[in-house]
């Protein structure tokens, strides 16, 4: 099995999580194709919207699955870089996950 790697915003591999990361958003795109045919049978929106929860649950975890990597495999590589280095991947980090609570 040919494994690839994932890449985070300064490039370094996330090969570890790759796996478990298109796992998680497989099982979301099988979510979301039940949670279209739920609209399409209209089935009541009680059931939907639990649905549409569970959903948002599974694309929080699997960001937190990128934001937990990208803190233990980034961060630590740039420990052993200098200052100005370690800056921009500490600012590149924070940018990443600033935005990602924000649309979260």
């Amino acid at each position: 099995m040919v494994t690839m790697a994932l890449y985070t915003i300064g490039g370094y591999s996330m090969k570890r999580e790759k796996e478990d990361v298109l796992l998680r958003l497989r099982r979301i795109e099988g979510q979301l194709r039940g949670l279209q045919r739920m609209v399409s049978e209209e089935v009541p929106c009680a059931d939907i919207l639990t649905q549409v929860a569970a959903v948002t649950a599974a694309i929080k975890k699997a960001g937190m699955v990128i934001v937990k990597t990208y803190m233990e495999e980034c961060l630590d590589k740039t420990q052993k870089e200098p200052g100005e280095k370690r800056k921009e991947a500490l600012k590149d980090f924070q940018k990443a996950v600033s935005t990602y609570i924000d649309w979260a």
